[in-house]
């Protein structure tokens, strides 16, 4: 999955075997769905639709 690292201003491709996922909860009850990743001590975020989260088959980590 590509996502963008703010970092060092570039597109990175993360293979999906080092990905994981998680649902954030707002405080107005707003659910965001997001795709989560480490690439070289950087963690990269990409929100995601609740469509494309439900077909990700990676791991889910608790959010907040």
């Amino acid at each position: 999955m590509e996502f963008y690292n703010v970092k060092t201003r570039q597109k990175v491709d993360i293979p999906e075997s080092a990905l994981s996922k998680r649902i954030m909860v707002q405080k107005s009850g707003k659910h965001s769905y997001a795709v989560t990743a480490e690439e070289g001590g950087t963690r990269l975020f990409r929100f995601v639709s609740k469509q494309k989260y439900d077909e990700l088959q990676v791991p889910e980590i608790e959010g907040s």
